[in-house]
């Protein structure tokens, strides 16, 4: 809701599951090779058709492979707020997932300048956890600040505090914010719809802020 009607979304996803309302959305989808393998399109090959339509947001739905490369450049290309999606335990191990997947590309990319790629394509990670009762729950957000050496730097500014069960088995708990006002604030309150979107960083929050740039680390219990 926080995305306006007059940017053109694309959306790329192996099976049509996400339900945007905005005017501007064009869905892409990929398809397998037929019994003669021919004909596959793969997500690679839609990214890089998508650049083509002139989005304001491209978002992928899960990135598996060797398309986290085309990606990433989209981001660092000028399509701030595109989003996606990789299982990992961790918004740290994410990270080094989208190392991984890289190099299935099998380019020779120096360690150094695929995380600065990294650090200057991704401003947020947002965890996503299955819990005990079933439900998943954002249980961390944490912004990517820049590479320190070698490694690249993040700093949680959401985490979900989880205090205990009720009596039918359901986690109880609340996010808060860790006091840390992140830099991306001034940039995702001028590009949003909304008055002050940010505005809950410097209280208890119920509702998460709308970043430029967002990466989606699912984990899976």
């Amino acid at each position: 809701s926080f995305i306006s009607n007059r940017e053109r979304i694309v959306t790329i996803e192996d099976t049509a599951e996400l339900q945007l309302q905005q005017a501007h959305l064009g869905r892409m989808e990929t398809r397998p090779a037929n019994i003669e393998n021919m004909g596959e399109v793969t997500q690679r090959d839609l990214l890089r058709n998508a650049l083509r339509m002139r989005p304001d947001r491209i978002i992928v739905g899960e990135v598996r492979g060797a398309e986290v490369l085309d990606m990433l450049q989209a981001m660092n290309t000028g399509h701030d707020g595109s989003m996606t999606t990789v299982h990992a335990n961790t918004p740290r191990d994410a990270l080094t997932r989208l190392e991984h997947m890289i190099g299935m590309t099998g380019l020779e990319i120096p360690l150094k300048a695929l995380r600065s790629q990294i650090a200057s394509a991704l401003n947020i990670i947002i965890q996503v956890q299955r819990l005990s009762d079933g439900r998943r729950r954002v249980v961390s957000v944490q912004e990517i600040i820049g590479m320190e050496a070698d490694t690249v730097t993040m700093q949680e500014v959401f985490k979900f505090d989880r205090t205990g069960t009720d009596p039918e088995g359901n986690v109880l708990g609340s996010h808060r914010a860790t006091g840390i006002r992140p830099p991306f604030t001034k940039r995702a309150e001028a590009s949003s719809t909304s008055t002050r979107p940010c505005s809950c960083i410097s209280k208890t929050p119920t509702s998460l802020v709308e970043p430029k740039r967002v990466f989606s680390a699912r984990s899976v219990r």
